[in-house]
């Protein structure tokens, strides 16, 4: 199982490393520039908003399905039909709620039409993740990695056309900029409905109203979960606007978004990573097989990730925001170096979530996720009036690093993992010797992409040098023949 995560691993950071870095700063950071923080802060907040409810597009059935179906492959056969037939009747239900609940917040006019777009968005990423769940569950990773970056290579393609191809007098529109997703979504849904239909028996919907009871029962408890992170992920920005009005709420909104959306994309990685990890470990604990080694390995390698980006991007926060953006840069840059230390936790989670999940551990889980709630929404509460978008970072940062923390905890009780002192003081050395590296860099006297290039490569070093990134071993796994 190891040398599968590992090499389908590389090929699925291949596919994104060469598509995604061109999104984020070619195009999703020139379409901030273009129109400006207030009218993307405006933007980000009905996002953030579409996201609240998104829960109710898929009630947990994304991952039910994808361990289900890794577990019991025979099923997908059995399920699909009704599935595909659940996702468009929550449809409706989704966006019932969502429209109630944004007139009641207070959006109108350009506000509902632009929630209207981005909800029909979130219903094709819910769309999209539950045909790709089929896919990665079935261990056809390759092809699930294809599926994870066609949605951006089609927006690179539209939105490049919008910003430089000179077919348009006026500048770019932040309502353009949802067409192009729309239209990209819709295109990558397509392809991926193709790609599942021929894996499983499909001749029409399967309107089972006992089968629809049976699976929002089983996926329930995922359900809560995902509506429990989803608030204290995304409810920050909403509070945001709400608890500072007028254009200054719009602004602070905006100067968070320059952080949060290379946050975002540093998560996608993680993310990516637990896509991978979710069947593996499913299939591990159905065979009774140790799931300690993957679990440290896939944690290893993302825990050193996280560490030097997160670093890099505290000690070198406002050259980045400089390069990157055309406005507000000094607060920008605080905000950012504050909501990239998330990334630490995120990652954490994406291992330690994922193995619980695939072990069924929901119920602790949830507890969990509540209090990350509560924790969240009380800190928004008290540090947002007073410190803005900064206020809204540090309350990420504290409960993220919290919820990582619990769920680490909760899998070594649950799995017995072996106590290892030495692994413990080797993390704790390896994060020490970021922080020296990154101070140390960043003063030196040179143009900051060479410090920051040297703080990387002594960084991964130095993750050698204690162990925690063994080329030769990682070598051997992948070229074994033994899974």
């Amino acid at each position: 199982m190891q040398r599968k995560f590992l090499t389908n691993l590389g090929f699925l950071l291949f596919l994104n490393l060469l598509i995604k870095p061109f999104w984020i700063f070619g195009i999703d950071r020139t379409v901030q520039n273009v129109v400006g923080a207030e009218d993307f802060g405006f933007y980000f907040t009905i996002l953030n908003f579409s996201f609240l409810f998104n829960i109710l597009l898929d009630f947990g059935i994304t991952n039910f399905n994808n361990r289900n179906i890794a577990q019991n492959a025979h099923l997908l056969n059995k399920h699909f039909s009704g599935i595909l037939a659940m996702k468009f009747m929550l449809a409706v239900v989704y966006f019932v709620v969502t429209f109630s609940i944004g007139l009641i917040w207070g959006f109108r006019g350009t506000g509902l039409w632009m929630l209207a777009l981005l909800g029909l968005n979130q219903f094709l990423i819910s769309f999209i993740l539950y045909l790709r769940s089929n896919v990665s569950a079935l261990l056809f990773f390759k092809t699930d990695s294809v599926l994870s970056v066609l949605d951006r290579i089609l927006m690179i393609i539209f939105c490049s056309i919008l910003l430089w191809g000179n077919i348009i007098s006026q500048p770019m529109r932040i309502e353009w900029f949802v067409y192009a997703q729309t239209l990209s979504y819709v295109l990558t849904a397509l392809v991926a409905l193709l790609v599942v239909i021929r894996k499983a028996s499909f001749t029409r919907l399967n309107w089972n109203v006992p089968f629809f009871v049976m699976i929002i029962k089983q996926s329930l408890p995922f359900a809560v979960l995902v509506l429990l992170m989803t608030f204290y992920n995304r409810f920050d920005s909403v509070l945001l606007q709400k608890l500072i009005p007028g254009e200054e709420g719009k602004i602070q909104v905006g100067v968070y978004a320059h952080g949060y959306r290379l946050l975002d994309a540093a998560n996608n990685i993680a993310y990516l990573v637990s896509v991978l990890l979710l069947p593996l470990f499913a299939r591990q604990l159905k065979s009774g097989m140790k799931v300690e080694n993957l679990a440290r390995l896939s944690f290893t390698l993302l825990f050193v990730l996280s560490v030097i980006v997160s670093a890099g991007s505290w000690f070198y926060s406002y050259p980045i925001m400089d390069l990157l953006y055309d406005h507000y840069i000094s607060n920008s840059a605080t905000v950012f170096g504050v909501l990239m230390g998330c990334f630490i936790g995120y990652s954490t989670t994406y291992v330690f979530g994922t193995l619980l999940t695939a072990n069924g551990s929901l119920k602790y889980l949830n507890l969990v996720a509540a209090g990350g709630m509560l924790l969240n929404v009380g800190l928004n509460l008290i540090l947002i009036p007073w410190y803005g978008a900064l206020g809204a970072a540090w309350a990420s940062l504290v409960t993220q690093l919290l919820m990582a923390a619990s769920q680490v905890v909760l899998a070594v009780i649950l799995f017995r993992f072996r106590f290892n002192p030495r692994y413990l003081v080797t993390l704790l050395a390896f994060v020490t010797g970021v922080i020296l590296i990154s101070r140390i860099t960043s003063g030196l006297p040179m143009h900051w992409i060479k410090s920051f290039s040297l703080m990387l490569g002594v960084s991964f070093i130095l993750a050698m040098f204690l162990g925690l990134f063994n080329i030769r071993h990682f070598f051997r796994l992948v070229t074994s023949k033994q899974d």
